[in-house]
């Protein structure tokens, strides 16, 4: 499809929308303590606030996903950012627990729509670099969103606990724009021809079918799920590392955190010159190479300076991957059916998120918190051993 001035104005919707996915998490995660003091209840259940809404994404994205296969990306996206004004904003006048852990699994299913409108308004409005373009500009604005809504989130906090809740509020006014400046596909043709060819498609043919077809899909699942487990190995554990080398401020830690993130934003504003230049099978190789020295640097950093590389590797990789997964998606899932398939990225991701901390915690105990970065870059040379070997097998993804 030819880029005009209405899907350049979407772009700039898609990039906007594409923060608040990261922020619906990461805007509170500097005031977790004065929630807990604020609703009067224990660390566990104040934790509880960030996380409930991660876990109605894992289970309303495949919902979303087919609603939006059915009836094409628009609506949905827009329904997706007024639910996430509502189940978000709630909590500038909701100072119950019960009440507001229900307006956090709003906030989840809000999310779950815009997370999967987002995409497949891209793969229908974009085609060849400009898609790669608006990927690319996607995972860079999602890395730009965790850098600075957390510094945002615990400014706010310091005048209230609630306040923070108030960010969530941008999705209105954003959603109203949307209404303007977002087209209605042609969801059902396809226009750039890009997917799947007719034999492949079909409202009869099942989940299990596609991935028989098409097994690289799942390979693409597990690198996401995998990329999001170690994100938040970082997420979890750099913050004890850093306390560790005496960095004890939260100011202090937020800032390793954003330096991650804008090394994210940096290299996905540059991933369409990159696939240019070099396959997303290199990249992502590359990316995960990255990711290796990242964490083995981490395991063995001694002081607040040998911190800052770790981030910005992990970083950088993660711009790269990221995109490409989604590519990925769009070139391998039936072309009918990419809401659906892409929602699976979404669910695989959340997944990883949450069980990071499940699969890295037992290490501390035991190799203290830089064996869990030992054991993240052992994970990750596996990771470039897989890709390496599938690579001369010849059974490389689609480029």
């Amino acid at each position: 499809m030819s880029e005009t001035a209405e899907t350049r104005a979407t772009l700039w919707v898609i990039v906007a929308a594409a923060t608040l996915t990261v922020m619906a998490g990461a805007v509170l995660g500097p005031v977790v303590p004065s929630i807990q003091d604020g609703l009067g209840v224990s660390g566990s259940l104040a934790g509880l606030i960030i996380t409930t809404h991660g876990a109605l994404i894992v289970v309303t994205s495949p919902i979303a996903g087919s609603l939006i296969d059915r009836v094409g990306p628009r609506r949905p996206f827009v329904a997706g950012l007024l639910l996430y004004a509502a189940g978000g904003g709630a909590g500038l006048v909701v100072d119950e627990f019960l009440p507001l852990l229900a307006s956090r699994a709003v906030l989840g299913v809000g999310v779950a729509f815009v997370y999967t409108g987002i995409t497949v308004l891209i793969y229908d409005l974009y085609a060849g670099q400009r898609m790669d373009r608006a990927l690319g500009y996607r995972s860079g604005a999602n890395s730009v969103g965790a850098a600075v809504w957390p510094l945002v989130g615990g400014a706010l906090g310091t005048v209230s606990w609630q306040l923070p809740f108030g960010v969530y509020l941008v999705a209105l006014p954003l959603g109203l724009v949307a209404l303007v400046t977002v087209p209605e596909p042609d969801h059902a043709a396809t226009a750039d021809g890009a997917g799947t060819p007719p034999t492949d498609r079909g409202a009869a043919e099942g989940v299990l079918s596609v991935f028989r077809r098409r097994p690289a899909l799942l390979s693409v699942y597990g690198l996401y799920f995998g990329a999001n487990t170690l994100l938040y190995s970082i997420v979890v554990f750099y913050p004890q590392l850093l306390d560790g080398l005496g960095i004890e401020s939260s100011l202090s830690i937020s800032l390793y955190l954003a330096a991650n993130g804008a090394a994210g934003g940096v290299s996905g504003a540059l991933y369409d010159r990159l696939t240019r230049r070099v396959s997303r099978y290199a990249l992502v190789a590359g990316a995960v190479g990255l990711w290796v020295a990242a964490f083995a640097l981490a395991a063995t950093a001694d002081s607040a300076l040998a911190a800052v590389p770790p981030v910005v590797c992990f970083g950088f990789g993660l711009g790269l991957v990221f995109p490409s997964a989604f590519a990925w998606v769009e070139s391998l899932a039936p072309a009918d059916r990419q809401g659906q398939f892409s929602s699976y990225l979404a669910s695989a991701g959340y997944v990883g998120q949450f069980l990071s901390p499940v699969v890295f915690g037992p290490l501390v105990p035991t190799f203290g918190v830089r064996g869990v970065f030992g054991a993240a870059a052992l994970a990750a040379a596996l990771g470039v051993s897989v890709l390496v070997a599938v690579a001369l097998g010849g059974r490389a993804v689609s480029e």
